[in-house]
């Protein structure tokens, strides 16, 4: 019989006050010790939560994670590292085990200290879920999360679930908004950490909702081995399978998207010049707001393929594009009809042959609407 949530694990979730009427605490803690790997955000204005997490996964070990949200805890000086520091301390208390073997992530607005006197409070009242209860920890790391974002695997007798967030400052650089994995599977720490890194790396790290890079995204995948050992190539497809899911439904869910986009670029000269004129069609204001209105203008993904201007193989004479399957350039009379259907379709699928080689790579973001501006305009007020 197949299980739902993998062995060991326990789950323990709030609303401790940071924001009225929604969970805001969350940590997932395993009855053992795990091996554990993760990668966050290169941003120079890395929060506490990512400082912490970085030095507690140093030697590939950590019992659990907690996460604050409606709160980053960022940009907030000695007293917000402090704070971070102290958080982690409550939470060791609470699940039993020492600081050192938990993880932090916190998001939400930047600025602003956690708020000490209700956390302090709250904290140690938490009680954990009877039975481990990932729907809730998918539901308490939303900000402007329209879903929760949870998926499962199988492999052999081990379980997988992975949770996420992340709607907006979208564009991560070896890092992902908050994604958790969390496997009864043993694997060795060292093999974890580059299986995972390669998994974010084709997954999370090609997905953009607005160019801008998050001071807080953590990924973090915890292994506790107590289902015994799987096949490692197996472990990775589930694994890569489980965040290209969530990938999706975080590009589907940018903030006021109405569509998914997905660009792929083959036939590149190395896997870096496809992604780097991916991630330029992708994130190009134009191309968004053409998918949005179901406008088949091509020229504007001929725009962003061009400004990629240190690719100087690329010969605009043998670039293809393609919306769906339907060449529009070169071509001389698009059927118009049958491009605004795909154009108008929930998902877009760009395709950008370069004819300089052989690779390809794949990237998924959304449209731009003005939803995008109004959620943004409106974050703090």
């Amino acid at each position: 019989m197949q299980r739902s949530n993998p062995l060991g694990f326990r789950t323990f979730v709030a609303n401790l006050g940071i924001k009225d009427g929604t969970r805001d605490f969350s940590v997932v803690a395993s009855e053992v010790p795990c091996a554990a790997a993760g990668v966050f955000t290169r941003s120079r204005f890395a929060g506490p939560s990512v400082l912490l997490s970085r030095e507690h996964l140093g030697d590939g070990s950590v019992r659990a994670v907690v996460t604050v949200s409606k709160n980053a805890n960022v940009a907030t000086g000695e007293r917000g590292r402090e704070d971070a520091a102290e958080v982690v301390a409550l939470a060791a208390e609470l699940v039993g085990c020492a600081p050192e073997e938990i993880a932090i992530g916190s998001t939400g607005v930047i600025g602003r200290r956690y708020p000490m006197d209700v956390m302090r409070a709250g904290i140690g009242k938490v009680e954990p879920a009877p039975e481990p209860d990932f729907q809730a920890v998918a539901e308490a790391i939303m900000t402007t999360d329209t879903h929760p974002k949870l998926v499962r695997a199988t492999i052999g007798g081990a379980t997988l679930v992975g949770v996420a967030k992340g709607v907006g400052m979208i564009e991560p650089d070896m890092a992902t908004l908050l994604t958790y994995y969390f496997t009864d599977a043993r694997i060795p720490a060292p093999v974890l950490d580059a299986m995972f890194r390669r998994v974010m790396d084709r997954t999370f790290n090609c997905v953009s909702v607005d160019t801008d890079t998050s001071t807080s995204d953590s990924a973090v995948i915890l292994a506790n081995g107590l289902a015994g050992e799987v096949d490692l190539a197996e472990f990775e497809e589930a694994l890569h399978t489980v965040a290209l899911d969530l990938t999706k439904q975080v590009a589907k869910d940018g903030e006021g998207a109405t569509k998914l986009i997905e660009v792929l670029v083959d036939r590149a000269r190395d896997e870096a010049q496809a992604r780097t004129v991916a991630k330029a069609i992708v994130n190009s204001p134009l191309v968004k707001t053409a998918v949005h209105g179901g406008d088949p203008n091509w020229g504007r993904v001929a725009m962003a393929v061009g400004k990629c201007k240190d690719e100087t193989d690329i010969d605009p004479d043998r670039v293809e594009i393609r919306f769906g399957s339907l060449t529009v350039y070169p071509a001389d009379a698009p059927d118009l009809d049958a491009l605004t259907a795909v154009m108008s379709a929930d998902e877009v699928l760009i395709h950008v042959s370069l004819n300089t080689g052989h690779a390809q790579a794949r990237v998924w973001g959304c449209d731009l609407s003005d939803g995008y501006v109004r959620i943004n305009a409106d974050y703090t007020t």
